[in-house]
């Protein structure tokens, strides 16, 4: 029973983890970019292959759970379960741990690591605030994330210990009995959890696919074959959000978000609150005190230094890096957002972005004037110099603004995408392969 109760957690929330981040793979990519970077992992020949591994990684994770569920082929699987979730784990305990030591730069672990090992944690070595596991869709802190993990890699031992005696059931009853367990808690992970329906309806088409599979073949193979339908399914779904956008978009930029409303904390939300440390010398001795104590009215006290510590972090804006200026450093932002309708092409990086688009892009830009419909404005994060090349090279008519390159891949999974503002509210977003033209635009969205 123990065991049965493990091959369904752990397959549900596989399946239910690997399809949120398969729902948003270049995004799962840009995670791994960061855990390459120096000072993190420093494996940066890993980065033009991060998206192929992030494919990989949803596919497996999707797949892995699948086989699980069905018990089929449980000595491969169960192998690639432990090795899967030892890496997971291994990632977020090592994103727990460098936050905490990163946090607690002063403690005397923090300092006894950085005597042993010659290095200086704050300045020779970065970290990740968390590790991706869910997408955008959960935010959990390092610990809770690290946390789920151990807790997933109980039932996984379990698993492991037991995979020469799990079998794939040879009747149909009990087949149907697991695979409805089993959905009843990828609806509750989904719903209860996530808020999104999806991976219901992808869980219950895939398992009728290969149910039909298993039932109609007669062949050693077939647990093969129902892997190998699973793995294309899942990929499919991963190249088409991956060519087009993700099916659900879980970041503030939204469409129906304001981002002017965003980037602001409620009136109610807490402040962040620091202590100051006051550092005075009274006779000869330097002393640490707090405000309360007041030092500077000790008669002889000279001021030494004043240290500030974060002691709680209060409210920060889902969206606080929204900024825009011109070549000249000028703030557009709130001229942006204030257009009662803004088209926004935004291109993370004019050097990798496609160039096919641009002639579309540009009759976009044409049309939208000659019809005094809404200003068009590139957005990137490139120097100017490299924006004076691109739009000469490509005789691009729209100006462009510069803004950080990781809040542009944030707005939208796509270089170049585009997005269309109504008083800073996200009425639209396109990627290249996928727009409209002009006369769409104003039919459906200008009113």
């Amino acid at each position: 029973m123990l065991t049965r109760i493990s091959r369904l957690l752990v397959g549900s929330l596989f399946i239910v983890s690997g399809l949120i981040k398969a729902n948003d793979p270049i995004g799962f990519s840009y995670k791994l970019n960061d855990y390459f970077a120096p000072g993190v992992f420093d494996m940066p020949w890993l980065d033009s292959m991060a998206l192929e591994l992030a494919v990989i990684a949803c596919v497996a994770e999707i797949v892995l759970g699948i086989a699980i569920l069905f018990g089929a082929r449980m000595k491969l699987a169960a192998w690639s379960l432990l090795g899967l979730m030892v890496f997971f784990t291994f990632l977020t305990g090592y994103t727990a741990v460098a936050n905490w030591l990163f946090d607690n730069n002063e403690s005397a672990l923090t300092q006894t690591i950085e005597g042993i090992f010659g290095f200086v944690i704050r300045d020779d070595y970065s970290y990740m605030k968390d590790c991706g596991c869910f997408g955008d869709a959960i935010k959990l802190d390092p610990w809770e994330s690290f946390l789920k993990d151990v807790v997933l890699m109980v039932f996984t031992i379990i698993i492991f210990m037991k995979r020469k005696t799990i079998q794939a059931a040879t009747d149909l009853k009990t087949d149907m009995i697991n695979l409805g367990i089993a959905l009843v808690l990828i609806a509750a992970f989904s719903l209860g959890v996530v808020g999104w329906p999806f991976p219901i309806w992808f869980s219950f088409i895939s398992f009728a696919l290969l149910m039909g599979i298993k039932v109609s073949m007669k062949s050693d193979s077939k647990d093969w074959i129902m892997a190998g339908a699973a793995t294309v399914i899942t990929t499919w779904f991963c190249i088409h959000c991956i060519n087009h956008l993700p099916i659900k978009d879980f970041r503030p930029y939204k469409i129906g978000n304001n981002i002017a409303e965003l980037k602001e904390c409620p009136p109610d939300a807490p402040a962040d609150v620091y202590l100051d440390k006051w550092f005075y010398e009274v006779d000869g001795v330097v002393g640490e005190y707090t405000t309360e104590q007041a030092p500077w009215n000790i008669e002889g006290a000279e001021f030494v230094v004043r240290e500030t510590e974060l002691i709680f972090k209060g409210c920060e804006p889902p969206i606080h890096d929204f900024i825009l200026e011109d070549i000249d450093g000028m703030d557009w932002t709130d001229d942006i957002l204030g257009e009662e309708y803004m088209l926004l092409v935004v291109s993370y990086n004019l050097t990798t972005a496609d160039n096919d688009v641009q002639k579309e892009l540009n009759a976009l830009y044409e049309a939208a004037n000659d019809d005094g419909g809404p200003y068009m404005y590139g957005l990137c994060s490139n120097v100017f110099t490299e924006v004076d090349v691109f739009r000469h090279e490509h005789q691009i008519m729209y100006d462009y603004l510069v803004a950080d390159g990781t809040m542009l891949k944030t707005i939208i999974r796509a270089n170049p995408g585009v997005v269309l503002l109504n008083h800073g509210t996200v009425l639209g977003k396109w990627h290249f392969n996928d727009l409209p033209d002009y006369e769409t635009i104003k039919q459906d969205y200008l009113k």
